[in-house]
């Protein structure tokens, strides 16, 4: 029996796909989107302190990711939110740092143990959403159209999901293969979303393992690839490669889709890098020449962790003691580096260059 939207996709072929998924295009494609990760993962280097780019970097995707989703919040809310003591009221930008948390957890999880498994995506689904749900057990969960219209019937059953899942996770783990590790990275991530394995946060977390798979192949050594902005700027093309693979089976055109996204965004996201490294290099001449005295490169990497800063960060870090610490950010607010903003009872000191850099 043919594919039908409305029926639960229980016959979801199992990985290795049956079809030829290293074509002479597909391998063509690979070898520049690799050219372009490897330089990616090259640059990353000349930030000495990697959780400059870790926490700022996922920050952004994790708007972005949840923005695919119709979950939206500003930078400014995003950004003062990771920075002040203020309570978080907004459900949505919530939800954003809650991703950020999840993106964070499955990073340390990689570095300790580089097994990507079902546990794993449940932990990642878990953070994101706030909850213990766990693997789907009811049926009747459909993909649809904001109009109501059933675009894909995920796989029915827990036992059925897990099955799929387990040999998701061989395609993972085992290396022995020989498929590029990228075009390998398409292939998970549309298999993750026909198998749909949670209530909600499937999109999401299928997103942190494109970044974590790439940890794991030894691709990168810092989660800074991220996808999103890509797929929001390609949204059609994104969800009809999907649905042609499920449908027709041609798995050429997703991979092709994945590759490029892969190269566009490991090109966009050097050259943030680079801009962000040009940027604490003007900083720091400036700081040496106008403040000499209060220079420090733990300061001035303490200043691009967000894009806010505040005296108990400078406390936490054992630069300064309270008195200094807002003297420091009063005298960096004097010269024009930071600007003092009021959020709440509390007084975040914006890093306004820094600022604009990344929501560009």
């Amino acid at each position: 029996m043919g594919f039908n939207r409305e029926l639960p996709y229980t016959s979801l072929p199992l990985l290795p796909p049956k079809t030829d998924i290293e074509t002479k295009t597909i391998l063509k494609k690979a070898i520049s989107a690799n050219r372009a990760l490897a330089n990616l993962k090259g640059s990353g280097r000349n930030i000495p302190n990697q959780s400059v780019l870790i926490h700022c970097i996922s920050l952004q995707e994790a708007k972005l990711s949840s923005e695919i989703e119709n979950i939206v919040t500003t930078n400014d809310e995003l950004f003062q939110a990771a920075s002040s003591d203020k309570k978080i009221k907004d459900p949505n930008t919530k939800e954003v740092i809650h991703y950020q948390e999840a993106l964070w957890q499955g990073f340390k999880h990689i570095k300790k143990t580089s097994v990507m498994n079902t546990n794993l995506f449940i932990k990642l689904v878990n953070i994101i959403k706030e909850n213990t749900a766990g693997i789907r057990n009811c049926t009747g969960i459909k993909v649809a159209t904001l109009s109501g219209k059933t675009i894909y019937t995920p796989p029915d059953g827990e036992k059925i999901i897990r099955d799929k899942l387990e040999n998701l996770e061989k395609y993972i783990n085992e290396n022995n293969d020989d498929i590029d590790p990228l075009i390998k990275m398409a292939v998970i991530h549309y298999q993750f979303e026909a198998i749909h394995p949670f209530f909600d946060g499937n999109g999401r977390v299928g997103r942190i393992i494109n970044v974590l798979y790439l940890i794991h192949a030894q691709l990168l050594n810092i989660p800074v690839l991220y996808l999103s902005k890509y797929i929001i700027e390609n949204k059609s093309r994104y969800y009809k490669g999907i649905i042609n693979v499920t449908e027709k089976q041609q798995w050429e055109s997703w991979i092709l889709y994945m590759l490029d996204a892969i190269e566009q965004t490991a090109i966009y996201t050097q050259e943030k890098i680079d801009s962000i490294y040009d940027l604490m290099q003007r900083t720091k001449r400036i700081m040496k020449e106008k403040l000499p005295k209060i220079y420090s490169k733990e300061l001035l990497e303490l200043l691009f962790h967000l894009p806010y800063c505040k005296i108990k960060f400078i406390e936490n870090e054992k630069i300064a003691k309270r008195q200094t610490a807002s003297s420091y950010l009063t005298q960096l607010s004097d010269i024009g580096i930071l600007e003092a903003v009021k959020v709440g009872k509390e007084m975040l000191y914006l890093n306004k260059e820094f600022y604009s850099l990344l929501k560009s």
